[in-house]
């Protein structure tokens, strides 16, 4: 600990929270799915990157397929240095183009298989850049997010005051900052449409003291469960037939879409070099695409994007 308290931002502090997060987290999907092993289990794949590859470093990502629950759950750890920073991470600082960097963090996505389950992603992580001779500079970044299949007004509110919960300590103003820039960010600017109910998204932070943005991150990592577990519990046992699972499925194309057009971290990932299997663990395991589909306007399929997919204020 520091003299005023707060914990290091530095390398070692940060690695040591994110691997236990993973740890954390996974360990609780299995209690979810409960009893049993295969497929209600995660497979630990470790990985490493070494020279005469662009990145070089190592992780472990965590998937879980064919579960009661889950169908596909998936939780990455990473931590790797290259040469040269990306473009999707310069784009807000560009005397860092080109600057050696340092990068970790814990990203996932859990796919339920009930459909009213919604879907949830959540990223944090830390970024160290500099050009030699220069002292690097370091910022944090992530959040989480809520996409449903069907909508449910409590699922959602619950999800924004844990959330605001999370990063009340650290600011009144955080948490509506966070929110906005959610709703602008996971959003599908080629067919003008919110990916889900949003929740909370931020970049390039650093206007904390480094102890306490690293405070704020902590935060927001172990606010997943507690946003989210208790809508699973609420949801999972609902009953649902081949109707729910095609609007599903459906649904999930734009997740596809999203995640390959406009996200962040998957570029950053690819055009660093990254591990492919470990960047696209975030993909469905069945998604589809209909064309120019209408649903009747008294069905809650219409009323997920009437009424749920629209940026609004949900406290």
């Amino acid at each position: 600990m520091e003299a005023n308290g707060e914990t290091p931002a530095d390398v070692h502090h940060v690695r040591a929270y994110l691997t236990g997060l993973q740890d954390a987290i996974t360990r609780a999907l299995e209690a979810v799915e409960g009893d049993g092993a295969g497929a209600g289990r995660f497979l630990a794949d470790a990985w490493a990157k070494g020279p005469g590859e662009r990145l070089q470093g190592e992780g472990i990502t965590r998937i879980m397929e064919g579960g009661r629950v889950f169908e596909r759950a998936g939780c990455g750890f990473s931590h790797v240095r290259g040469a040269q920073l990306p473009p999707s991470a310069t784009q807000h600082r560009p005397e860092l183009a080109g600057a050696p960097f340092e990068a970790m963090g814990v990203s996932l996505v859990f796919h339920p298989r009930n459909p009213y389950v919604p879907t949830v992603h959540m990223n944090v992580r830390m970024i160290s850049a500099g050009h030699p001779g220069q002292a690097p500079v370091r910022w944090f970044g992530g959040g989480l997010d809520l996409t449903p299949c069907y909508g449910f007004e409590e699922d959602a509110v619950d999800f924004h005051r844990a959330c605001r919960d999370a990063l009340g300590p650290f600011g009144a103003d955080l948490y509506p900052r966070f929110k906005t820039w959610c709703d602008a960010y996971f959003h599908l600017k080629h067919r003008d449409e919110q990916r889900g109910v949003g929740g909370i998204f931020f970049d390039d932070f650093c206007e904390l003291s480094p102890g306490q943005s690293f405070a704020m991150l902590r935060s927001v990592g172990d606010c997943l469960l507690k946003a989210y577990l208790p809508i699973v519990e609420r949801r999972k046992d609902t009953p649902y037939g081949e109707r729910e699972v095609a609007f599903q499925r459906y649904r999930r194309g734009r997740y596809v879409e999203f995640n390959l057009v406009w996200d962040r971290g998957t570029h950053f990932g690819l055009q660093s070099g990254g591990r492919t299997e470990s960047i696209l663990l975030s993909m469905p395991p069945h998604a589809c695409w209909s064309y120019r589909r209408e649903d009747a306007a008294d069905t809650p399929e219409a009323a997920l994007t009437r009424e749920f997919l629209v940026r609004r204020d949900w406290l």
